[in-house]
């Protein structure tokens, strides 16, 4: 019962809180680190300190010189090896166990990572929700603010949402130019998330003793090969019968060696939970990596923006959406689209609508933001012609 009340708490963790007034401040890509992947770790964390799941995490047993309770407490805290060189050799008549055997010239490995991976897990956990909490805090939950009462499924009176609205377009328009360091945030964060799990990868790869780089293919190769000519890679990694070796004196102050075997019962649930996590941090970095570009791509282009912009503004026609994007900067759009996921569409068009109707007639001459330098080209010649015609003039007034 305790282990589901832990479970339970960390379900707490991952499920829609505050649904219809919690503020979208992120994509989904994002909300996959801090909310699944965390969650995940978390989970993996409880279940490998749930002893009551598999019983003791280690028993070994020897040649009865040693108490059990002694011996299992010294190899906890020490360490195992097994024998590389025994692995995939047939049990029961060639080796007692997978990677035991005669330790004569042998090489060894060493396994001492088991008592760490509960404290490994909670800190992962914190890493993938760090970005999330530095975005959070920078935010200072600006898009909650701005949105309140028009997202959700609040049921508004019709002067009501046009007062609120009208409120909104305010704001917009005079802090407009003003949320580049908004968006600066934002990308940086998400570059955060990036890195963070290729971090992951390279820090877990170094925690399992440069084993999980090429874990979940190697299984994947395991699968595939005969059913007798096959040594199982998570074995290899998480070996579930270790040896360990015991030093004490004997009677005459001679020093006596005592070797036990012991069975890591932990390692079955370990062997699981990694193999399920090099896959996931495989896929959340591919899903990062295009976040970025697709990113980049609303930074550079601004047929980017007017094209996301579109699919929400729809009411709106071409020549409107892109004067819009070409008088406003990458914060003012930045902070437009993530308005677009928190209230409704009609809300939206209607918000946008004013919007542009506003600027229009309070800022005709307003002069658009430039383009980016990708987009350019078409500008030059306009830009020469202008050149031209104001060399002309001065010549003229000169004359």
């Amino acid at each position: 019962m305790a282990v589901f009340g832990l479970v339970s708490s960390v379900a707490g963790f991952i499920k829609v809180r505050y649904l219809i007034d919690k503020a979208i401040i992120d994509n989904m890509v994002f909300r996959c680190h801090y909310r699944l992947t965390s969650a995940i770790l978390f989970l993996s964390c409880v279940l490998v300190t749930a002893n009551n799941l598999i019983g003791d995490p280690i028993s070994c047993i020897n040649d009865g010189a040693i108490p059990g309770h002694v011996i299992n407490t010294y190899c906890w805290i020490t360490y195992t090896f097994t024998l590389p060189g025994q692995h995939g050799r047939q049990i029961g008549t060639a080796v007692a166990q997978s990677g035991l055997g005669n330790e004569h010239n042998q090489e060894r490995t060493y396994h001492s990572y088991y008592q760490w991976v509960p404290f490994m897990l909670f800190f992962q956990g914190i890493l993938f929700y760090m970005p999330h909490w530095i975005w959070k805090n920078w935010e200072e939950g600006r898009m909650r603010l701005i949105s309140d009462g028009l997202r959700g499924t609040m049921t508004l009176g019709q002067e009501e949402r046009k007062g609120r609205q009208s409120r909104l377009v305010r704001y917009l328009l005079e802090s407009m130019k003003t949320h580049n360091s908004y968006s600066f945030g934002y990308f940086l964060c998400e570059a955060l998330n990036f890195v963070n799990v290729i971090g992951n990868i390279f820090f877990v790869d170094k925690f399992l003793g440069g084993a999980f780089m090429t874990y979940g293919s190697d299984v994947l190769k395991f699968s595939e090969l005969d059913q007798e000519n096959r040594s199982d890679p998570m074995i290899e990694v998480f070996p579930r019968v270790t040896k360990c070796t015991f030093h004490k004196y004997g009677a005459s102050g001679s020093i006596q060696k005592h070797d036990a075997l012991c069975v890591l019962a932990l390692n079955i649930l370990n062997e699981k939970i990694y193999i399920f996590l090099w896959f996931w941090f495989i896929i959340l970095s591919v899903l990062s990596g295009l976040a970025i570009l697709y990113s980049a791509a609303i930074v550079m282009m601004p047929t980017t923006r007017e094209a996301v912009l579109k699919r929400r503004f729809r009411s709106a026609s071409s020549s409107q959406i892109e004067n819009l994007i070409r008088r406003i900067q990458i914060g003012d759009f930045l902070m437009l689209h993530l308005l677009g996921q928190n209230i409704n569409v009609t809300s939206y068009c209607e918000v946008l609508q004013s919007l542009v109707g506003v600027m229009d007639e309070e800022r005709p001459g307003d002069t658009p933001s430039a383009p980016s330098t990708l987009e350019m080209a078409p500008i030059y010649p306009e830009i020469g012609k202008f050149g031209k015609e104001k060399e002309a003039l001065h010549q003229e007034y000169e004359a």
